[in-house]
């Protein structure tokens, strides 16, 4: 080799490290009442830091889904081909409890410990993690028509991967999806279009066209469709009791800017056989259960990108010396690190929170079950909103390093805006909070609790109380101000948490850079003064 090109200075590769070793994360975990799950948690975080686990991960994205319409025949098939290493992916996800485990889990703190796990599997990979949300959510909708529950239930809970079309009932294992938007509504779903017949045997007919319906090779679907008693709810099979082949038509997969691992499809419905859920006329109360819950899992997705960006940046940092030391050492590149270490903290510490509140709603707590009906939607705005500039801002961090799709950033990017529209755009959630707190006061009084239980342990989280209240109590343009009124309000709920579970220098900084004081625009504008070595040796792997 030329002696002009010797290698130094180079950063080692982040692999070998337990991806659970997350102080923020491990300290949600016990104090959210899953510490039983601790040492499962550490052999996830284990095989998530593998080099092996790595290459899953880029190998499902680097060799994306393909659609087979078409036999070699001629015959209709709407098949989808995934790499093999998606379907390590998908295996070591369902094995994990990550889809529907936690609903035959009598343990307190299962629905915690779930989203622990998929808070640390989600860093290895996130395209595969839509199939196991959506399977996740799908069980407590489909209690809305009990002789289906009882059909499917154990098979959506079951802890084994099995792919391919078959019965539903002769495979070990099913993975649920939905179909809710359509081109011409979006959002709106009550503009939708395809229809639902009844038939003569007693189950249904769909016909239409879906926009947006990822996953196509789940086994069963949760579909909106109009019929003669309104938007109703209906679960649509890939293939039907007698071994036929449901009319699932996928006309194309979408060409998306990341999640490319994750087939998302345009299927059409003809003559398409369907289970009313729940009632005629109640579609989206039914499916608004599977929403919640996604949305839950776009929170947990964004915190998870957000943490394995900054561990990205941090270790980059450790180990990459420039102007004479350590990039951890320059004071700016530490102010940086460290303000996204803050940002990292405050979403794990808002997610697991509403996991625990999801986890203890389950288990028949109304009071909790109020507050995640509002926290939830706080956490699904806020915490995906802050993702794509965070991700940015610690892709910077590696230079041009970080711009190769080596280094792994390309992909965190491309994934950061996702989990803001996905499950309801920014606009959708605030608009949802807003819906809360004028017809669910409960809500707001269960969120009041909860922020008022750290008053009294930072004046300016004590003061950004009365600011918002203040502001909850003008609803003069409410509309128009809704993303200011959710940004404030996750906030300030995020302050509470901090000042009363963080250490002092992570609640200090939280306080001071977003609470109070003239805050800049970019990371990296923390005021002096703060402990910023504190905040900074809780980011793994040391």
């Amino acid at each position: 080799m030329a002696a002009t090109h010797e290698v130094f200075n180079q950063v080692p590769p982040l692999a070998g490290h337990d991806v659970a070793a997350d102080p923020p994360l491990l300290d949600a975990v016990v104090r959210e009442g899953a510490a039983w799950h601790l040492d499962d948690l550490h052999r996830l975080g284990r095989l998530g830091g593998t080099e092996q686990a790595q290459r899953w991960g880029d190998e499902a994205n680097r060799h994306t889904p393909v659609l087979r319409t078409h036999d070699r025949y001629g015959n209709r098939v709407d098949e989808v081909d995934f790499h093999p290493s998606w379907h390590e992916l998908m295996r070591v996800a369902v094995t994990e409890g990550l889809a529907g485990g936690p609903w035959v889990d009598p343990r307190p703190g299962a629905h915690v410990a779930r989203a622990a796990g998929l808070l640390v599997w989600s860093t290895v990979e996130q395209g595969h993690t839509c199939p196991i949300s959506m399977t996740y959510a799908a069980v407590p909708a489909l209690r809305a028509q009990p002789e289906l529950a009882a059909r499917f239930e154990p098979l959506l809970t079951s802890r084994v991967y099995d792919p391919g079309l078959r019965v539903p009932e002769t495979k070990d294992g099913l993975l649920a999806g939905m179909g809710m938007t359509e081109k011409q509504g979006g959002s709106d779903v009550r503009a939708n279009t395809t229809t639902a017949t009844p038939a003569a045997d007693g189950n249904w007919l769909l016909r239409g066209h879906k926009w947006f319906t990822s996953a196509p090779m789940n086994d069963l679907f949760l579909v909106l469709a109009q019929a003669p008693g309104g938007l109703s709810c209906f679960l649509v099979p890939r293939v039907l009791p007698d071994g036929t082949r449901n009319t699932f038509r996928i006309q194309r997969l979408k060409d998306k800017l990341g999640n490319r691992s994750n087939a998302s499809s345009e299927p059409e419905f003809d003559d398409t056989v369907a289970w009313l859920v729940g009632e005629q006329g109640r579609g989206v109360a039914v499916i608004i259960e599977m929403v919640s819950l996604t949305r839950l899992d776009s929170g947990l997705g964004s915190a998870a990108g957000m943490r394995a960006a900054l561990t990205q940046a941090v270790h980059h940092a450790r180990h990459r010396h420039a102007f004479g030391g350590p990039l951890l050492d320059k004071p700016l590149m530490r102010n940086v690190l460290a303000d996204l270490a803050v940002e990292s903290e405050a979403a794990t510490t808002l997610v697991m929170r509403v996991a625990g509140a999801v986890d203890r709603a389950a288990r028949g707590d109304d009071g909790e079950q109020d507050f995640a009906r509002l926290a939830t939607a706080l956490a699904k705005y806020w915490v995906c909103k802050r993702q794509p500039a965070m991700v940015a801002e610690a892709l910077e961090c590696l230079g041009g390093n970080g711009y190769t799709e080596d280094s792994g950033m390309p992909r965190l990017y491309r994934e950061a805006p996702l989990n803001g529209i996905w499950e309801g755009s920014g606009n959708v959630n605030a608009l949802d909070v807003l819906r809360a707190l004028t017809r669910e006061p409960r809500s707001l009084a269960a969120y009041e609790r909860e922020v008022v239980a750290g008053l009294g342990g930072d004046a300016r989280l004590d003061q950004a109380w009365q600011e918002l209240r203040e502001e909850l109590a003008d609803t003069a343009d409410a509309q128009l101000r809704a993303r200011r009124i959710v940004e404030r309000m996750a906030l300030v709920l995020q302050g509470s948490l901090l000042v009363r579970h963080a250490p002092a220098a992570v609640a200090d900084a939280f306080c001071a850079s977003r609470l109070a004081g003239d805050r800049g625009l970019a990371f990296g504008t923390l005021p002096p003064g703060l402990d910023l070595a504190a905040i900074l040796d809780r980011v793994p792997p040391a």
